[in-house]
Protein backbone atom coordinates (compact mmCIF):
# COMPACT_ATOMS: atom_id res chain seq x y z
CA UNK A 1 0.00 0.00 0.00
CA UNK A 2 0.93 3.55 -0.86
CA UNK A 3 1.28 6.47 1.28
CA UNK A 4 1.09 9.61 0.64
CA UNK A 5 4.96 11.77 1.08
CA UNK A 6 4.69 14.55 3.16
CA UNK A 7 5.01 17.75 2.03
CA UNK A 8 8.25 19.96 2.75
CA UNK A 9 7.62 23.12 4.59
CA UNK A 10 7.64 26.59 2.41
CA UNK A 11 10.09 27.95 2.50
CA UNK A 12 9.76 32.28 3.55
CA UNK A 13 12.24 34.77 3.64
CA UNK A 14 10.51 37.25 5.97
CA UNK A 15 11.84 40.33 7.63
CA UNK A 16 12.84 40.16 11.11
CA UNK A 17 9.73 42.35 12.71
CA UNK A 18 8.00 38.90 12.27
CA UNK A 19 10.37 37.10 14.28
CA UNK A 20 7.72 36.80 17.73
CA UNK A 21 5.09 35.70 15.73
CA UNK A 22 6.37 32.90 13.71
CA UNK A 23 5.04 29.50 15.81
CA UNK A 24 1.67 31.04 16.33
CA UNK A 25 1.58 32.25 12.21
CA UNK A 26 3.21 28.27 11.42
CA UNK A 27 0.94 26.78 13.90
CA UNK A 28 -2.36 28.47 12.55
CA UNK A 29 -1.49 27.85 8.87
CA UNK A 30 -0.74 24.13 9.29
CA UNK A 31 -4.55 23.29 10.93
CA UNK A 32 -5.65 25.40 7.98
CA UNK A 33 -3.48 23.77 4.86
CA UNK A 34 -1.75 20.85 6.31
CA UNK A 35 1.86 22.82 5.28
CA UNK A 36 4.84 23.51 7.44
CA UNK A 37 7.09 26.51 7.24
CA UNK A 38 10.30 27.41 7.45
CA UNK A 39 11.28 30.75 8.00
CA UNK A 40 14.54 32.39 7.55
CA UNK A 41 14.99 35.88 9.32
CA UNK A 42 16.39 39.07 8.21
CA UNK A 43 16.71 42.76 7.01
CA UNK A 44 14.40 42.96 3.87
CA UNK A 45 17.23 44.31 1.75
CA UNK A 46 19.42 41.10 2.39
CA UNK A 47 16.78 39.02 1.41
CA UNK A 48 15.45 40.49 -1.18
CA UNK A 49 19.58 40.38 -2.79
CA UNK A 50 19.38 36.84 -1.42
CA UNK A 51 16.48 36.01 -3.71
CA UNK A 52 18.01 37.67 -6.87
CA UNK A 53 20.99 35.72 -6.03
CA UNK A 54 18.76 32.80 -6.61
CA UNK A 55 18.12 31.68 -3.29
CA UNK A 56 15.28 29.35 -3.07
CA UNK A 57 12.42 30.88 -1.43
CA UNK A 58 8.83 30.12 -2.24
CA UNK A 59 7.56 33.33 -0.32
CA UNK A 60 9.28 36.51 0.49
CA UNK A 61 7.57 38.73 3.30
CA UNK A 62 9.27 42.34 3.24
CA UNK A 63 8.97 44.81 5.74
CA UNK A 64 8.19 47.10 2.76
CA UNK A 65 6.35 47.53 -0.73
CA UNK A 66 9.81 48.49 -2.45
CA UNK A 67 11.73 45.28 -2.16
CA UNK A 68 9.61 43.25 -2.85
CA UNK A 69 8.30 43.81 -6.37
CA UNK A 70 11.46 43.31 -7.99
CA UNK A 71 11.59 39.63 -6.56
CA UNK A 72 8.21 37.91 -7.08
CA UNK A 73 5.25 37.67 -8.90
CA UNK A 74 3.50 41.08 -9.67
CA UNK A 75 -0.07 39.83 -9.43
CA UNK A 76 0.61 37.94 -5.83
CA UNK A 77 2.13 41.22 -4.37
CA UNK A 78 0.14 41.50 -1.17
CA UNK A 79 0.33 44.30 1.44
CA UNK A 80 -0.51 42.31 4.55
CA UNK A 81 0.15 44.46 7.56
CA UNK A 82 0.84 48.00 8.84
CA UNK A 83 4.06 48.31 10.53
CA UNK A 84 5.13 50.79 13.85
CA UNK A 85 8.32 51.35 15.55
CA UNK A 86 8.84 51.19 18.97
CA UNK A 87 11.15 52.89 21.59
CA UNK A 88 13.16 50.16 24.19
CA UNK A 89 15.61 50.34 26.49
CA UNK A 90 16.91 47.35 29.24
CA UNK A 91 16.61 50.25 31.90
CA UNK A 92 13.16 50.96 31.51
CA UNK A 93 14.15 54.73 31.50
CA UNK A 94 13.47 56.16 28.37
CA UNK A 95 9.74 56.41 27.45
CA UNK A 96 10.45 59.58 24.84
CA UNK A 97 12.52 60.42 21.99
CA UNK A 98 14.03 63.59 23.48
CA UNK A 99 14.72 61.18 26.75
CA UNK A 100 17.63 60.28 23.91
CA UNK A 101 19.32 63.45 25.25
CA UNK A 102 19.85 62.96 28.37
CA UNK A 103 23.09 62.88 29.71
CA UNK A 104 24.95 59.66 30.10
CA UNK A 105 23.63 58.25 26.65
CA UNK A 106 26.46 56.86 24.38
CA UNK A 107 24.69 54.62 21.87
CA UNK A 108 21.32 54.33 20.71
CA UNK A 109 20.71 51.80 18.03
CA UNK A 110 18.61 51.05 14.93
CA UNK A 111 18.52 48.92 11.95
CA UNK A 112 20.77 49.82 8.81
CA UNK A 113 18.64 52.27 6.85
CA UNK A 114 20.01 51.08 3.63
CA UNK A 115 18.77 47.41 4.56
CA UNK A 116 15.71 47.16 6.85
CA UNK A 117 12.48 49.64 6.54
CA UNK A 118 12.29 50.26 10.24
CA UNK A 119 15.77 51.28 10.13
CA UNK A 120 14.73 53.78 7.18
CA UNK A 121 12.08 54.95 9.60
CA UNK A 122 13.94 54.98 12.99
CA UNK A 123 15.90 57.81 11.05
CA UNK A 124 12.84 59.61 10.28
CA UNK A 125 11.56 59.69 13.29
CA UNK A 126 14.72 61.39 14.56
CA UNK A 127 14.55 63.79 11.46
CA UNK A 128 10.77 65.31 12.01
CA UNK A 129 11.81 65.37 15.89
CA UNK A 130 14.60 67.28 15.55
CA UNK A 131 17.13 64.98 17.14
CA UNK A 132 18.81 63.48 14.22
CA UNK A 133 22.16 65.79 13.76
CA UNK A 134 22.00 65.76 17.91
CA UNK A 135 22.09 61.86 18.10
CA UNK A 136 23.84 60.84 14.62
CA UNK A 137 27.58 60.74 16.39
CA UNK A 138 26.11 58.00 18.76
CA UNK A 139 23.89 56.15 16.75
CA UNK A 140 25.01 52.37 16.20
CA UNK A 141 23.19 50.36 13.46
CA UNK A 142 22.30 46.77 13.06
CA UNK A 143 21.78 44.49 10.27
CA UNK A 144 18.44 44.37 11.27
CA UNK A 145 15.77 45.46 13.76
CA UNK A 146 16.42 42.04 15.72
CA UNK A 147 20.22 42.98 15.90
CA UNK A 148 19.70 46.31 16.76
CA UNK A 149 17.32 45.09 19.69
CA UNK A 150 20.15 42.51 20.61
CA UNK A 151 22.64 45.98 20.73
CA UNK A 152 20.02 47.22 23.34
CA UNK A 153 19.60 44.02 25.58
CA UNK A 154 23.07 43.23 25.70
CA UNK A 155 24.18 46.90 26.87
CA UNK A 156 26.10 47.54 23.99
CA UNK A 157 22.85 49.94 23.23
CA UNK A 158 21.60 52.51 25.70
CA UNK A 159 18.23 52.35 23.75
CA UNK A 160 16.82 51.31 20.28
CA UNK A 161 14.36 51.99 18.57
CA UNK A 162 13.03 49.30 16.71
CA UNK A 163 9.79 47.57 15.12
CA UNK A 164 6.94 47.70 18.12
CA UNK A 165 6.21 43.67 17.49
CA UNK A 166 9.63 43.16 18.92
CA UNK A 167 8.67 44.74 22.19
CA UNK A 168 5.30 45.07 22.78
CA UNK A 169 5.36 42.32 25.54
CA UNK A 170 8.41 43.78 26.92
CA UNK A 171 7.13 47.74 27.90
CA UNK A 172 8.22 48.74 24.63
CA UNK A 173 6.86 52.36 23.99
CA UNK A 174 5.48 52.53 20.31
CA UNK A 175 6.10 56.25 18.39
CA UNK A 176 3.51 58.32 17.18
CA UNK A 177 2.54 57.45 14.09
CA UNK A 178 3.15 60.68 12.55
CA UNK A 179 6.89 60.45 12.68
CA UNK A 180 7.51 58.44 10.03
CA UNK A 181 5.65 57.09 6.80
CA UNK A 182 3.55 54.46 7.23
CA UNK A 183 5.43 50.41 7.11
CA UNK A 184 3.09 48.99 4.71
CA UNK A 185 4.41 45.46 4.71
CA UNK A 186 4.03 43.67 1.54
CA UNK A 187 4.55 39.96 0.26
CA UNK A 188 4.88 37.99 -3.27
CA UNK A 189 5.59 34.31 -4.42
CA UNK A 190 8.82 34.18 -5.56
CA UNK A 191 9.61 33.94 -9.14
CA UNK A 192 11.66 30.63 -8.99
CA UNK A 193 9.45 28.72 -6.39
CA UNK A 194 8.00 25.68 -7.89
CA UNK A 195 4.95 25.83 -4.96
CA UNK A 196 3.26 29.07 -6.21
CA UNK A 197 -0.06 27.97 -5.06
CA UNK A 198 1.16 26.96 -1.75
CA UNK A 199 2.85 30.31 -1.07
CA UNK A 200 -0.69 32.26 -2.24
CA UNK A 201 -2.10 29.84 0.12
CA UNK A 202 -0.01 31.39 2.86
CA UNK A 203 -0.78 35.09 2.08
CA UNK A 204 -4.65 34.44 1.62
CA UNK A 205 -3.54 33.54 5.30
CA UNK A 206 -1.96 36.25 6.12
CA UNK A 207 -4.85 38.67 5.29
CA UNK A 208 -7.82 36.34 6.55
CA UNK A 209 -9.30 37.12 9.87
CA UNK A 210 -7.28 34.29 11.60
CA UNK A 211 -4.45 35.62 10.15
CA UNK A 212 -5.04 38.97 11.02
CA UNK A 213 -5.94 38.48 14.53
CA UNK A 214 -2.66 37.36 14.64
CA UNK A 215 -0.55 40.22 13.47
CA UNK A 216 -2.91 42.42 15.54
CA UNK A 217 -1.99 40.71 19.12
CA UNK A 218 1.52 40.71 17.06
CA UNK A 219 1.75 44.21 17.16
CA UNK A 220 1.20 45.49 13.95
CA UNK A 221 -1.92 47.04 12.22
CA UNK A 222 -3.99 46.66 10.18
CA UNK A 223 -3.31 47.70 6.28
CA UNK A 224 -5.81 47.78 3.41
CA UNK A 225 -4.78 44.63 1.65
CA UNK A 226 -5.15 43.15 -1.83
CA UNK A 227 -5.95 39.41 -1.99
CA UNK A 228 -3.72 37.15 -4.61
Amino acid sequence: MAYAQPQPPLLVAAASDLSDIQTIINKGFTEQSGLGIRFTFGASGNLAQQIKSGAPYDLFLSADETRVKDTVLPDSVTVYAQGRIALWSKSGKFITLDSLMMPGVLHVAIANPEHAPYGAAAKQALERAGLWTKLAGKIVYGESVRQALEYAESGNADAVITAWSLVINRRGIVLPANLHDPIRQAGGVVRSSQRADAARALLRFLVSPAGRQILAKGGFDPAEVTRP
